[in-house]
């Protein structure tokens, strides 16, 4: 027996012919591979039990038998390998138009699950970079003044300048400390935010267009805000799935940690690189599954569990944990409250805490009051709620601080996700963890691809999306310095769709070679924009450690070509030596 294009081939004393149906004969007959090359002919129908124990011929089993009677044949009479599943494929695919209709559900099968994958893509990568989202609002606006001093007198006359611009018909007014991880005050609504000078008269406004970009690329994918954080949050369960699930299918997967094998055509090192990062930074990448998860699903969780057990009472849900809002403190058409009393108040009580922001709720209502969220130190919790009456007086606490552990755990989740803890080396920390769970998500896709018997379109569009996302948002940024502060969004997916585009008709390796020195060409290009446009400022304290990071990124991405060309001088003058 030997294979052939349409099945398999049968040897008849000294030729070859293919196993084919006889005229007339049904289509989903099998055709077998028996024990005697004079046993039977096409069209008859022998016990295989007589058959002698050598040669090979093919015969067909005759009638019209159903599935279910060939699958039991074909166990019985022991099919030859190779030829029986071929032939067990045909019988199992029917009709051509069956076919088509199988590959097309395949096709929509393998097309749905690469577009959840670059979901999952655009969502990690995005995260690695947003756990820097302080420092990128503080290099987009490099010239503000900074102080790291909490004053209470110099927050309360920013609030009143600001009231006086723009008025009260707002639900929130905020005042950001320069304690908040971003040394510089700001008074903000619902809509706009300003810097606070040092003699208390409003700045600039705070405007840090790529940054929002970037994280409401991790948070909501650029859609509609609920949709979208609901699908990025089942995108995080899907991470769960995965994690787990990769580690029951690879036994091996602890004990070969360290292994990692080269040579071949790269598909097995690819495989060790996505297994090795895995356990690497496994227990990282399902807290950050975990927590990911639950931001999304946890409204929705909650709106269930309230219509299921307090008549659709979500606050019932949630009281145990947040801290019901007091009512009845405030005065309809009341002046602002003594914010600075408040502070000052704080300031007393918990000396070693960080107020990082305040909030006035429903200002110039009755329902109107003061909360202050204070950061303590050594806790993982995001802070304590100090609340006060619009004249300054303590109401209490929210009690995250010493309350139940259930209560503390889910309130340290926001710094858990974003490496909001321990300082700058922790940040550090979670970019790289970060960037190893996007090299992860991106590798496991090429892995499956390159598995696969016959390559399409996918084979080519995905390195180049890989590759488009961050060439992306380097020319997102280059726009939005050239004055496009509102295109960050549609520059980025822009550009996106036409070097995605791009990869159809280039060809993968091209790609792979090409792409990287494009992205260090952009993060070139956005240094040299960025010192121009900012001048002496660029130099501040506040933008230098992010200018000199991607201009190391760019020297990392570009050093391979200024490195070929350096040598290729010396290996033409070896081959000319080599020559003589």
């Amino acid at each position: 027996m030997v294979g052939s294009a349409d099945g398999c081939e049968c040897r008849d004393g000294n030729r070859r012919r293919p196993c084919a149906p006889p005229h007339g004969r049904n289509p989903y007959s099998i055709y077998q591979l028996s024990a005697s090359r004079n046993w039977s002919q096409p069209g008859g129908d022998r016990d295989p039990a007589a058959a002698p124990a050598h040669g090979a011929v093919c015969f067909s089993v005759s009638g019209e038998p159903t599935p279910h009677a060939m699958v039991t044949r074909r166990v019985d009479w022991d099919l030859a390998p190779g030829c029986g599943d071929v032939l067990m494929k045909r019988m199992v695919a029917g009709p051509n138009r069956g076919r088509a209709l199988d590959a097309a559900a395949l096709d929509a099968h393998a097309w749905l699950g690469l577009m959840i994958s670059a979901a999952m893509y655009l969502i990690c990568l995005s995260g690695a970079l947003a756990v820097f989202n302080q420092e990128f609002e503080r290099w987009e606006q490099p010239a503000v003044e900074e102080d790291t001093r909490v004053r209470p007198k110099l927050a309360a006359q920013g609030l009143e300048h600001f009231v006086e611009r723009y008025g009260r018909d707002t639900s929130h007014f905020h005042v950001v400390f320069p304690t908040s991880g971003i040394p510089r005050l700001v008074v903000e609504n619902d809509d706009i935010a300003h810097f606070v000078r040092d003699d208390g008269t409003l700045g600039a406004i705070e405007s840090a267009p790529w940054t929002r970009m970037l994280i409401d690329l991790h948070y909501y994918l650029h859609l509609p805000k609920n949709f979208g954080m609901i699908l990025v949050s089942v995108c995080g369960a899907l991470l769960v799935a995965l994690i787990v699930s990769g580690i029951l299918a690879h036994p091996r997967i602890v004990r070969d940690a360290f292994r990692f094998r080269r040579g071949g055509n790269g598909t097995q090192a690819s495989i060790d690189l996505h297994n090795r990062l895995s356990v690497w930074g496994l227990p990282f990448h399902l807290t950050i599954a975990i927590t990911g998860a639950y931001y999304g699903l946890i409204g929705l969780l909650v709106s269930l569990a309230a219509h299921a057990f307090f008549d659709g009472d979500t606050e019932a849900v949630s009281a145990p944990v947040f801290a019901p809002e007091p009512s009845g403190y405030g005065v309809e058409g009341a002046a602002l409250p003594d914010i600075a009393r408040a502070v000052d108040h704080v300031l007393r009580v918990d000396p070693e805490g960080r107020p990082i922001f305040l909030t006035i709720h429903d200002p110039g209502t009755v329902d109107e009051f003061v909360e202050l969220y204070v950061q303590q130190p050594g806790r993982l919790i995001y802070s304590e709620n100090y609340r006060f009456s619009p004249d300054g007086e303590r109401i209490g606490r929210g009690g995250y601080r010493d309350g139940a552990g259930g209560k503390q755990f889910v309130y340290s989740l926001y710094r858990i996700h974003f490496g909001d803890f321990a300082g700058v080396g922790t940040k550090v920390l979670y970019f790289i963890l970060g960037m190893m769970l996007a090299v992860v998500s991106a590798s496991g896709v090429s892995i499956w691809l390159g598995k696969r018997k016959r390559r399409t379109m996918m084979d080519d569009l995905w390195p180049a999306f890989v590759w488009g996302t961050p060439i992306a948002l380097a020319t997102s940024a280059i726009a939005t310095l050239m004055g496009g502060a509102g295109s960050a969004g549609w520059v980025f997916w822009l550009v996106l769709l036409v070097t995605t585009s791009l990869g159809a008709r280039l060809d993968a390796k091209f790609v792979r070679q090409r792409y990287p020195l494009l992205l260090g060409g952009c993060l070139i290009a956005l240094v040299v924009l960025y010192l121009a446009h900012n001048g002496s400022a660029a130099m501040h304290v506040a933008s230098w450690p992010v200018t000199a990071s991607l201009f190391c990124f760019a020297f990392a991405l570009l050093w391979p070509l200024s490195y070929n060309r350096l040598r290729r001088p010396q290996r033409k003058a070896v081959d000319s030596l080599a020559r003589r």
